[in-house]
């Protein structure tokens, strides 16, 4: 299984940006998938989920700015991002699990499987 992000880059305060994950090795709709992400010196944190119903959960810092999203036909996870702030600046990783899907523990880091590399956001002020 492999997960590939992309689509990161450098943004100003209030712009947009989307960010991919490609999943090979899996079929995604069977899938529950994840974005965290890490800032330097901070540990990761979580961003989104949706479950392999599509039902979608957000943390609070990001909740009515990112919009997580996928495409089953392309075996592909989306974050789309606006409203940006330089806090939001950090590596954003996707991940994968094929756990029956719970909310409380979608947030972990631990109850997914596996990880992306990473893609670099940065928002400049």
């Amino acid at each position: 299984v492999q997960l590939q992000a992309c689509g990161g880059g450098l943004v100003q305060t209030g712009g947009s940006l989307r960010v991919s994950c490609v999943v090979s090795g899996r079929t995604a709709s069977r899938t529950a998938m994840g974005w965290f992400r890490q800032a330097p010196g901070k540990a990761r944190e979580f961003v989104s989920s949706i479950s392999q119903s599509g039902i979608t959960y957000y943390a609070d810092s990001v909740k009515g700015r990112f919009t997580i999203s996928r495409d089953n036909a392309k075996n592909t996870v989306y974050l789309q991002m606006n409203s940006l702030k330089a806090d939001d600046t950090a590596v954003y990783y996707c991940t994968s699990s094929a756990k029956i899907f719970t909310q409380p523990a979608a947030r972990l880091p631990g109850w997914y499987d596996y990880w992306g590399q990473g893609t670099q956001v940065t928002v400049s002020s």
